[in-house]
């Protein structure tokens, strides 16, 4: 898929104008981003959590990812509890969307909790 055409289809389907100027590039490099910042230590909520891995879908969808396989690597290895589906971005089963970052902070683990998906 060429940039414009990624451009188009970000625009043509409501994402935020700031993602669509970012197209390919942009789309790769907030992944990088979520990714350090669960390398870190998660420190958000379960709503946060889901929009940044519906950033993952995006990138599945728009088949860029080879561009992100290692970053896909290391975010993997900090997954824990990975029968658990704490969101659904993409058709079948695609692993950033089962579990939650072994460090994962306070507040997403009580969404998570209040949601029922952990006990």
């Amino acid at each position: 898929m060429t940039d414009q055409q990624i451009a188009d289809y970000l625009r043509s389907n409501g994402y935020p104008e700031h993602l669509v100027r970012a197209g390919r590039a942009g789309l790769i490099d907030h992944w990088r981003r979520f990714v350090e910042q669960v390398e870190r230590g998660y420190k958000f909520g379960l709503e946060d959590y889901r929009n940044d891995l519906d950033l993952r879908g995006i990138l599945a969808m728009l088949e860029i990812d080879d561009a992100v396989q290692d970053l896909d690597r290391r975010f993997e290895a900090l997954l824990t509890n990975r029968t658990t589906r704490v969101w659904e971005t993409s058709a079948g089963d695609p692993f950033w969307d089962f579990g939650y970052p072994e460090n994962a902070g306070l507040q997403l683990l009580e969404d998570i909790r209040n949601e029922g998906l952990i006990s």
